[in-house]
């Protein structure tokens, strides 16, 4: 599970380094009558000795085409105390360091700050590095999420129009057996509705200036906004009590075993009738959603605490020097992930993960409840009422019908008429 957490982790950083490289996804209308005639990438470094070391023109002119600038040499560049004149000379009051290079000294985070106010964030008086997270949030961000969910909508949709509605296939028993007890239902309601909200007010959040901005104008967004904050806050906690209870629940009917491969090599029987592989209480299909859920509910829920409380639950920092441990960006062809950020970078990150790791969330689930009700006759009467039709049982689940008929006799104790 670290390992896929790890690969996950340098996919997103890869995202941060082509952000970083291209600030902007807007394209010119005409090709750039200039391109030809830029000097080389190195030429801002040879005219740098002409400046006395500070930017050259290439280095504004790239700046204003988006590009990638080299600032190493203006990083240092903060004063000399050995340079400072005297108390009593001409410009001794001033010290070593021009109003730029103490500028310099604060942004890149190498001067000796005092604040009156307290706290983690409260030295960082400069933090332009937030430009790369600003561009993700603005352009890939959503657009790729919007391709995502946008796309399994559409794969949704095809399925179901090539298959149609998975049936009972064999005659309906009229007798019911117990699937799910009633605190197994509440906590997955607990589970899912939380979640439902979580990703609705998230959504709300994300696509509102690009998308309900202009649909309602700014005053009904900002009522909309504050409560889908206020929502999104507090469900929170409901979400990680669900996610618990989940896991309480059903891990040990989630562990992989043998049978699980025929269901897989079957596709389930999902893409062809008459075809239903063994399988027990959860068959492999099912534990994939699991694992995900818990995965992903770990993933998430540490992020959004760390959002819930910033600067007090940085992650990303030891989570890096872990990886660059494993040697992964170098396998990848990346250079070594930062090790030491700004807390504000701790928090660009953690809101960044936390709406990657959402989209991929909200895409699986929109599988399952599809699945869970029109996609599958009689799937959804194991989470509403907790009684299923034993013929779809029997389809469906044919290795837990026979070991509840083995414990409770034939037919089972926990089944009655169907009403």
């Amino acid at each position: 599970m670290r390992a896929i957490l790890a690969l996950i982790l340098v996919l997103f950083t890869a995202l941060s380094a082509t952000a970083q490289d291209a600030p902007t996804r807007e394209k010119p209308l005409s090709p750039d009558p200039v391109a030809s005639v830029r000097p080389p990438e190195n030429a801002a470094v040879a005219a740098r000795p002409s400046t006395g070391g500070a930017q050259t023109l290439e280095d504004i002119m790239r700046r204003q085409r988006g590009d990638k600038v080299d600032l190493s040499f203006r990083e240092t560049a903060t004063g000399n105390p050995d340079s400072a004149a005297a108390i009593a000379g001409q410009l001794g009051t001033r010290g070593a360091a021009s109003d730029a290079e103490v500028f310099r000294a604060i942004r890149y985070g190498t001067a000796d700050v005092s604040s009156s106010s307290r706290g983690p964030a409260a030295g960082v008086l400069v933090q332009d590095g937030g430009m790369w997270w600003l561009n993700i949030r603005r352009g890939i961000l959503p657009e790729y999420g919007a391709y995502l969910l946008g796309g399994m909508l559409v794969l949704l949709a095809l399925f179901f129009l090539i298959r149609g509605r998975i049936r009972i296939e064999g005659k309906k028993t009229g007798i019911t057996i117990t699937r799910f007890n009633a605190f197994e239902r509440f906590g997955h309601w607990l589970f899912a509705g939380s979640f439902l909200l979580l990703g609705l007010t998230g959504l709300v959040t994300l696509f509102g200036r690009k998308l309900l901005i202009p649909a309602f104008g700014h005053d009904t967004f900002s009522g909309l906004a504050i409560a889908s904050k206020w929502i999104h806050n507090n469900v929170a906690w409901a979400f990680m009590l669900g996610l618990v209870i989940v896991v309480i629940n059903w891990t040990i009917h989630n562990i992989p075993n043998r049978h699980d491969l025929v269901w897989l090599a079957k596709g389930g029987g999902l893409f062809s009738k008459h075809s239903h592989p063994p399988a027990k209480k959860f068959n492999a299909g099912q534990k994939i959603i699991f694992w995900a859920c818990v995965v992903l509910g770990v993933s998430i829920s540490a992020s959004g605490l760390s959002l819930l409380f910033p600067f007090e639950m940085p992650m990303f920092a030891d989570t890096f020097r872990h990886i660059n441990g494993l040697g992964l960006p170098e396998l990848f062809g990346y250079a070594p992930l930062p090790e030491q950020m700004a807390p504000h970078e701790e928090m660009q990150y953690a809101q960044l993960w936390h709406a990657i790791v959402a989209f991929v969330f909200i895409a699986i689930i929109l599988a399952h409840i599809y699945l869970g009700t029109i996609g599958m006759e009689g799937a959804f009467d194991a989470m509403g009422t907790g009684e299923v039709e034993l013929q779809w049982a029997r389809e469906h689940h044919n290795l837990w019908v026979e070991e509840v008929q083995a414990r409770d006799g034939t037919p089972p104790a926990s089944a009655h008429p169907a009403e």
